[in-house]
């Protein structure tokens, strides 16, 4: 884990393209979803290396409040469950630009239940990575920049993101919220877009490259196994 931390805190290059700036916006489409039980926890946090800290507390509030605000606005006709396991976190603090400023970074694992059925959709916790993107405010290092609040603010907020991209991949190729073919299209639809969109944000942020589009799933697996927690039983 820690030396996870050590090489996702100082990358340069984002890990998973996303952009939570959409909330003013109406939702990507999830079929019949609507948020339920909102379960953050936060057993086994981690503080990378050269991090500021922030409690167990801190993080699910803050990861509580961004799926709040990013899920709480599906009016679909099934409940599901949001189970949440914030596992580490880097937060950069103040250092020497491009050299001693690491990246912040957040790794958490996510589990969706289906009330109705009363049984998990993935049998396993699915791992987000989300490394801070660059931006004028984070090209010399958040920790410059920013207070450890906005650094926690915006990893969580780009967290809910990343899931809700996971979460509209599964219901594309899996059904997860359609009962079946019903909505099908629109489930093909809305992934296509995301796709785009990773890749037009992928290409924006590194020039003169074609990169292939991102996907919400992390590509940079721990070295060490974490271990699983379940987040709701």
């Amino acid at each position: 884990m820690l030396r996870l931390f050590a090489m996702l805190a100082m990358m340069t290059i984002v890990a998973a393209c996303t952009n939570p700036d959409d909330l003013d916006e109406a939702p990507v489409y999830l079929g019949d979803f609507n948020l339920a039980h909102n379960v953050v926890v936060a057993p086994n946090l981690t503080r990378g290396p050269v991090s500021r800290e922030a409690t167990e507390e801190e993080w699910i509030e803050a990861m509580t409040s961004a799926i709040d605000e990013r899920f709480g606005r599906y009016e679909g006709t099934r409940l599901y469950h949001l189970g949440i396991s914030v596992e580490g976190y880097v937060l950069a603090i103040p250092g020497l630009p491009l050299v001693a400023s690491p990246r912040s970074a957040l790794i958490l694992r996510v589990t969706v239940w289906d009330d109705a059925k009363q049984e998990k959709l993935n049998a396993e916790p699915h791992q987000v990575t989300v490394v801070e993107s660059m931006s004028p405010r984070t090209m010399l290092g958040s920790g410059l920049t920013q207070t450890k609040a906005q650094q926690m603010r915006n990893l969580s907020r780009n967290a809910a993101k990343l899931i809700q991209n996971w979460l509209v991949r599964e219901n594309a190729e899996k059904g997860w919220f359609e009962g079946g073919e019903r909505g099908r299209a629109e489930a093909l639809s809305a992934l296509q877009a995301i796709e785009a969109a990773e890749a037009a944000q992928a290409a924006a942020e590194a020039p003169g490259e074609t990169p292939e589009p991102a996907s919400a799933e992390s590509d940079v697996a721990p070295e060490e196994d974490i271990g699983e927690t379940p987040v709701i039983e």
